[in-house]
Parts: structure tokens; C-alpha cells; sequence
């Protein structure tokens, strides 16, 4: 029960935080602050209150964004599994790759630009970036 009700708070939070509006409310609050400085003298405490809000507003989005951030990649890698395992010609080994290491990731990706470039040596990343760099 608490997974779901984390899993919805999560999910609206990053969604309304993403929203103009969302922007529009904090430049809103920074605005009072800021009109509310001469009122409390430009106090330490007024100083505070803005570095305190800030921080665990922060704090408490970073793991809102992140776990909505973790569920729409888990997601988008289960849709790309499907695909994979669908098509005839593609390569089943692939499903799951996002679990290996950073270098074990960098090696698939570097022997797939290779076979590439020998299937069609038109494709290599050396010509598609140089073809990039030419268009600009």
C-alpha cells in the first residue's frame, strides 16, 4: 500500500513540478520573500526561512523526481524488450542489457558500431558524424 501512495505522489509531484504553473508559484514565493525583507529588516531569521524552505523542498524532490524518473525508464526498457522479443531478426540477448556494467554496455555498443560500419561502411559513426558536422 505505501509503494502505490509513494508511487502517486511521486508521479503527480514530478508531473506538477514540470507544469509552468509550478515555476510560476516558486518565482511567486521568491517574490514574497523578497518584498518581506523590509519588513523583518533583512534578519538573519528572514534569510533562513528561505534557505530552510529551499532545501527541503529540494531534498524531498530529488526523490520524488528520481523514483518517477526509475519507473518511466523500467517502463520505456520493458516496451523495448517486447520489441526486441517480437521482431524475427532481432537479437533476444539483448533484453536485459541495461543490467550489466557501464563497460560491459560500452563494449556491445562499440562491437555493434563496428559490424555496422562493415555491413555498410557507409554507416559508420565516423562518416555519420562527419556528415552531422557538415550539415551545420
Amino acid at each position: 500500500m505505501l509503494d502505490k501512495v509513494f508511487t502517486r505522489l511521486a508521479g503527480r509531484t514530478a508531473q506538477f513540478a514540470g507544469q509552468p504553473l509550478a515555476f510560476v508559484v516558486a518565482v511567486g514565493l521568491i517574490v514574497l520573500w523578497l518584498v518581506t525583507g523590509p519588513l523583518f529588516h533583512f534578519s538573519d531569521t528572514w534569510q533562513l526561512v528561505v534557505n530552510t524552505a529551499t532545501t527541503i523542498v529540494t531534498f524531498i524532490m530529488v526523490f520524488l523526481i528520481q523514483n518517477s524518473q526509475n519507473r518511466d525508464a523500467a517502463a520505456m526498457q520493458a516496451k523495448l524488450d517486447e520489441v526486441i522479443r517480437a521482431l524475427t531478426d532481432a537479437r533476444n540477448e539483448f533484453i536485459g542489457i541495461e543490467h550489466r556494467t557501464d563497460r560491459e554496455i560500452e563494449g556491445i555498443r562499440s562491437r555493434l558500431e563496428d559490424e555496422c560500419a562493415v555491413a555498410n561502411p557507409a554507416h559508420s559513426p565516423a562518416l555519420a558524424v562527419s556528415r552531422l558536422r557538415e550539415r551545420y
